[in-house]
């Protein structure tokens, strides 16, 4: 697998939450927990499920914080 990310994170599988459209993906990334929101067309074909490990690839072109 070639990407231009250059962030890859190796990562386990801990929750699949499928909803209408789109599933959350909870990962364990060494301790840390990242949910990504994808289709659930992209966890059928990545046949996604707890307990297999995979990649957590972040591309961000900026990063935006709130507080009250």
């Amino acid at each position: 697998m070639k990407l231009s990310a250059r962030n890859v994170l190796v990562s386990k599988v801990v929750e699949v939450v499928t909803g209408a459209v789109t599933s959350h993906v909870r990962l364990d990334v060494g301790g840390t927990i990242v949910t990504a929101s994808i289709t659930n067309e992209a966890v059928a074909d990545l046949g996604l499920k707890v307990s297999d490990a995979a990649y957590a690839v972040v591309k961000a072109t900026d990063v935006m914080i709130g507080k009250d």
